[in-house]
């Protein structure tokens, strides 16, 4: 009977921080939708920030990838505020920055 009660607790507090974080989300602005999606495209970020460091020149084939991807990951973040993630600017900017390279490196290779 006591372990009972006490699954119940458990259960109970998991559900009241889940609502409490949802909450906090929702006041902050956010939809819980685009925070999931913000979190996801935060690991894609993450990929992609290794990638553009890994690699110098990519093949038209991972040019299209990498553009689609970081398109996701604009998206996403454009959708969620600033101050949520300054502390990931740094990967931002420079996932930023090699979307640009290719975008012109493609664009002067089509003209």
């Amino acid at each position: 009977m006591t372990l009972l009660v006490i699954i119940y607790v458990l259960i109970f507090i998991i559900f009241a921080l889940a609502a409490y974080a949802v909450m906090q989300i929702k006041l902050a602005g956010i939809n819980v939708k685009d925070f999931w999606s913000f979190i996801e495209a935060n690991q894609i970020l993450d990929k992609l920030y290794e990638f553009s460091k890994k690699y110098e020149k990519l093949t038209p084939q991972q040019q299209v990838v990498y553009l689609l991807e970081a398109e996701k990951v604009f998206t996403a973040f454009d959708k969620i505020p600033d101050i949520v993630w300054e502390d990931e600017f740094k990967k931002y900017d420079e996932v930023l920055k090699k979307y640009k390279e290719i975008k012109i490196d493609r664009w002067v290779s089509n003209s």
